[in-house]
């Protein structure tokens, strides 16, 4: 543990067994390695590793092996719900972080096999269950996409 520039206690890293615990996504929809930083109600950097193992690549596309965007936007949305689990200490509680808008969604690069996503998201608003986020995806320190959403956490539907 860590402190950043607020004074609040940065957490990390968290290995993937840490994600699982507080995400429900499994494979072939986690697409969260590894978390490198999270300061509770403030902001996570996240990891995926990206290989041409990936189900996707099949069919997106077979001679040029491109991630789809709308993956990266859930992987961002992955990452917040990492944060916002974490920072509530609702992990294994089964709540489920939900979109509910997604905006200005821009795609800077293609993603290829091959490569390591760095996922930065920041809380911009905190209200109670909504929350605003703000996340880019990185691959080498260049913007490979980025786009602002909220979610809500709540409980998952009644069978």
């Amino acid at each position: 543990m860590s402190t950043d520039d607020s004074g609040s206690t940065a957490i990390g890293p968290l290995d993937i067994r840490r994600v699982m615990a507080a995400l429900p996504h499994r494979y072939p929809m986690l697409l969260i390695d590894r978390v490198e930083e999270l300061v509770p109600r403030k902001r996570i950097v996240a990891i995926k590793a990206v290989t041409i193992n990936e189900p996707f690549f099949q069919g997106h596309f077979p001679t040029r092996p491109i991630m789809p965007g709308v993956l990266l936007v859930e992987a961002m949305a992955q990452a917040s719900g990492v944060l916002a689990v974490e920072s509530l200490g609702l992990a294994g509680s089964g709540k489920l972080v939900y979109f509910m808008a997604i905006d200005g969604a821009k795609f800077r690069r293609p993603v290829e096999p091959g490569v390591l996503l760095r996922i930065e998201v920041d809380l911009v608003q905190d209200r109670g269950s909504v929350c605003k986020f703000a996340g880019r995806v990185l691959i080498d320190g260049k913007l490979a996409a980025e786009t602002s959403f909220t979610a809500m956490i709540a409980d998952p539907p009644a069978d």
